[in-house]
């Protein structure tokens, strides 16, 4: 389904979104704060629109995604940077040594993993010590009203829009689907707790229609982790 969708795909995500998507992923950037010398890894990184934003700073970007639909689009785009590579990665069973990142991100691709929490465990195993997470991913708003207002949007509102725009409309009837069954703030914070990081924290983008969550890894990583 990704492979299908993705020449069109950043193109689609900015006319859904309303253009949020661009303000999301500069939060996403300022909350990883990349520095040049560092080893960053980005998850699901799709055609590489944040893997670049990352690589500006000077860090050295992995780009890792499933779909090798999406990393040969990323690779055909992107060519000229250096300090960029692609690379095809399963989330739950990453092709990395441990501690080989300072810092991991995950942008809008943990819900369509199907063992979120073993996808965590794993980025906590590939991060250094004292290493961070940062996860942006579609969340519930708080609000009520407004949360009624976006699921009407999303049920009504973006499948017409989709079908306008996108090269697999049916592709963002799971995207709707997705986002619906997907759990709340609280509920991931307490998910990336469990795993092991610590210092989890989570802030609303756009009202809640987005969360962005930070974590890190602590020195002994066996401190946080439930159970044996």
């Amino acid at each position: 389904m990704f492979d299908q969708v993705a020449p069109a795909y950043d193109r689609t995500n900015t006319v859904l979104s309303m253009g949020n998507d661009r303000f999301w992923r500069a939060a996403t950037t300022r909350a990883v704060a990349p520095r040049r010398g560092q080893r960053i890894l980005d998850l699901a990184a799709g055609t590489g629109a944040s893997s670049v934003a990352l690589a500006r700073s000077g860090a050295t970007v992995v780009a890792a995604d499933f779909s090798p639909g999406m990393i040969a689009e990323g690779r055909r785009r992107h060519d000229g940077i250096r300090n960029l590579s692609f690379v095809e990665a399963d989330a739950t069973d990453l092709p990395f040594g441990d501690a080989e990142f300072d810092t991991v991100t995950m942008s809008f691709g943990l819900r369509n993993v199907n063992e979120p929490k073993k996808a965590i465990a794993e980025l906590l195993r590939v991060t250094r010590p004292g290493g961070r997470l940062v996860i942006c991913e579609f969340s519930h708003p708080p609000s009520r009203t407004f949360n009624g207002l976006y699921r009407f949007y999303n049920d009504r509102v973006l499948p017409v829009v989709a079908k306008a725009v996108s090269s697999n409309a049916e592709a963002y009837d799971y995207l709707n689907e997705s986002i619906r069954d997907w759990p709340d703030q609280r509920t991931l914070s307490a998910w990336i707790r469990e795993q092991g990081w610590t210092d989890v924290a989570h802030r609303d983008l756009s009202m809640g229609i987005v969360a962005l969550h930070r974590a890190t890894k602590p020195h002994d990583d066996r401190v946080g982790r439930l159970g044996p």
